[in-house]
């Protein structure tokens, strides 16, 4: 098989973009997520993404080599995390994330991927 082939097999990797078109601001992300001890769970540092009510996301970051490290979007309802486990998340955010559009995840949702994600 030549590499033209296998590269077609591959999906793409998920990004996603700011309203604007812009990219969020990654390693400000980053910066802020390791500064809170409940954001990593499992191999990963964990955050909402918030917009409008239809924007609400459910993000992590996975740490790759070195100075690496993979953003994407999770499907929520895979770690049984519901629309309103999010929007209550948003509704009593203490603002420790300083950064607009971004939250840190509810002591629920923490529950609730610690129980699926620290296990394994």
């Amino acid at each position: 098989m030549n590499d033209n082939a296998r590269a077609g097999d591959r999906a793409p990797l998920p990004r996603y973009a700011m309203t604007d078109w812009s990219e969020p601001e990654y390693e400000t992300i980053l910066e802020r997520i390791q500064d809170h001890r409940r954001s990593m769970i499992g191999s990963a540092f964990f955050y909402i993404r918030t917009g409008s009510d239809e924007e609400i996301c459910l993000c992590r970051i996975i740490p790759g080599g070195g100075k690496i490290f993979f953003h994407e979007i999770v499907d929520h309802g895979r770690y049984g995390i519901s629309k309103e486990d999010l929007q209550d998340a948003i509704k009593y955010d203490p603002g420790l994330f300083s950064l607009p559009g971004f939250i840190h995840i509810s002591p629920h949702i923490e529950k609730k991927l610690r129980a699926l994600l620290d296990a394994r």
